[in-house]
C-alpha cells in the first residue's frame, strides 16, 4: 500500500459536480410529483439474469441459521413491490452492486436511478429521460431507432432474422476473438458492443429488441408481424446510459422468465439463483400497467465533466474501498 492508497481517485470539483447532479435529479422529481422512496439493498432473493453476477453475503440473526442474502444488482424488484402496493410513480437514488464488473465504465458498486411511471407508455418514458438528460448535459434530443436497423447499417444482418451460424460468421469475419457459444443473445452482444455500441456518438434511442432479450419488459409485434421486447436503451458516445421497459405485469409469464434465466444459468456453468417469489407475489397482487428505467448516474456524470473513466468521479472506486 502506498501513502496515496487512502486517499479518493476523484477531485474536489468532481464531487461538487457529484452532489449538484444529485440535487438537480431531486428537483426534476420533485416538479414532476414523483415521490422518492428508499429500499433494501440487502434481500434473499434476486435477479437471475445470466449476464448480471449478484454479490452474495451471509446474514446472521440472533438464534436463527445464517442464511445468504444478495447486495442488489438493482433496486427494481422492491420498487415494484411498492407499485403494487399502490406508491403511485416512484424514483430511487440507490447503491447497485454487481460482481464481476471491473473497468473505465464499470464499478462492483455504482449509482443508480431508477424510476417508474404508471399509466406511461415507453414513447412518454422516452420523452422524460430526454427532458432529464437535455438538463444535465444539454445536449440535443436523442433520435430513436430500431436495434434491427442498426444490425442492417453496420452490419448488413437482421438480428432478427439470422440463424446461429450467421451471427458467428459474421463475428468472426469482424473479430479476433476465440469466444464460442450455442446462445445467440451472446453472439448479438458481442457484435453490438464491439461494432456498433462504440460508432453511436450523438445521443440515440434504441428500441425494439429481440424478444429473447426481453428481460422484465413485455413482448409485442412489431410494424412487420415480428415479436419485438418493448425496451429500449440510451445510448451516448458510445456508452450505455439508461435501459428501460413497457414493464411485465404478468406474474406466470415473469415466474417462466425466471426459470429460463436459471435453465440458462446451469448451461453457461452458472449458479442458479433463488427466484425472489415476493416479487411475484406483488405481482399476482396488481402491479399497474407502467414503464419504468434505469439509468447510471456515475455515467451521466462521467459525461456531463467529459472524464472517460470512473474512476475519476467516484469517490473511492473498489480498489481503494
Amino acid at each position: 500500500m502506498t501513502i496515496q492508497d487512502w486517499q479518493p481517485t476523484t477531485d474536489l470539483q468532481k464531487l461538487q459536480e457529484r452532489a449538484g447532479l444529485l440535487a438537480n435529479i431531486r428537483m426534476f422529481f420533485a416538479d414532476r410529483g414523483v415521490l422518492e422512496v428508499d429500499t433494501p439493498i440487502l434481500s434473499h432473493g434476486t435477479g437471475t439474469d445470466p449476464a448480471l453476477e449478484p454479490i452474495r453475503a451471509e446474514l446472521i440473526t440472533p438464534g436463527e441459521p445464517a442464511r445468504e442474502v444478495f447486495l442488489q444488482t438493482s433496486p427494481e424488484f422492491a420498487m415494484k413491490r411498492l407499485l403494487a402496493f399502490g406508491s403511485g410513480p416512484i424514483y430511487q437514488l440507490s447503491r447497485a452492486f454487481r460482481n464481476g464488473e471491473s473497468g473505465r465504465r464499470h464499478n462492483p458498486e455504482f449509482t443508480m436511478l431508477e424510476w417508474y411511471r404508471p399509466g406511461f407508455t415507453l414513447d412518454a418514458l422516452m420523452d422524460e429521460v430526454t427532458a432529464l438528460v437535455s438538463h444535465v448535459l444539454g445536449c440535443v434530443p436523442p433520435d430513436r431507432v430500431t436495434y434491427s436497423s442498426l444490425f442492417m447499417e453496420h452490419l448488413s444482418i437482421d438480428p432478427l432474422e439470422s440463424s446461429l451460424e450467421q451471427l458467428k460468421a459474421c463475428a468472426r469475419e469482424r473479430l479476433d476473438i476465440s469466444f464460442d457459444s450455442r446462445h445467440p443473445d451472446h453472439w448479438l452482444d458481442l457484435l453490438f458492443s464491439h461494432c456498433i455500441e462504440p460508432a453511436i456518438q450523438a445521443p440515440l434511442f434504441i428500441v425494439n429488441y429481440p424478444p429473447s432479450q426481453a428481460a422484465l419488459a413485455k413482448v409485442d409485434i412489431d410494424h412487420q408481424g415480428r415479436s419485438v421486447a418493448r425496451r429500449f436503451e440510451l445510448v451516448i458516445a458510445g456508452m450505455e446510459i439508461a435501459n428501460g421497459y413497457q414493464e411485465l405485469t404478468d406474474v406466470d409469464e415473469q415466474r417462466l422468465r425466471f426459470q429460463r434465466d436459471n435453465h440458462l444459468r446451469e448451461l453457461s456453468d452458472l449458479p442458479v439463483l433463488p427466484i425472489d417469489e415476493r416479487l411475484l407475489a406483488a405481482l399476482e397482487h396488481g402491479m399497474p400497467e407502467c414503464a419504468g428505467v434505469a439509468l447510471g448516474v456515475d455515467r451521466l456524470l462521467m459525461l456531463k465533466t467529459g472524464t472517460d473513466d470512473i474512476s475519476q468521479v467516484v469517490s473511492f472506486p473498489s480498489g481503494r474501498a
